[in-house]
């Protein structure tokens, strides 16, 4: 009885050992390439947020411009 279970023990074990290796598996990257279009967005198409910002930005060049010229040149 015991060389039976001192054989089945030895079984599990080895079998346990054996089956647990790695395998090695090779991978291959492929590289695409994909264009890109910019694409002009027509007024009705924009939202609030691009409507709002490109408006600021606008008021915000008025005055860095009016701030500059009132500076003046200063390369005479």
């Amino acid at each position: 009885m015991r060389s039976v279970i001192m054989i089945a023990l030895i079984a599990i074990t080895s079998f346990t050992f054996t089956s647990c290796r790695e395998t090695v598996r090779e991978e291959t990257v492929r590289e695409v390439e994909v264009e890109r279009k910019e694409v002009e967005i027509e007024e009705d198409e924009k939202g609030i947020l691009e409507r709002t910002g490109e408006r600021v930005d606008e008021e915000v060049n008025k005055e860095i411009d009016e701030e500059i010229d009132k500076i003046g040149d200063d390369n005479i």
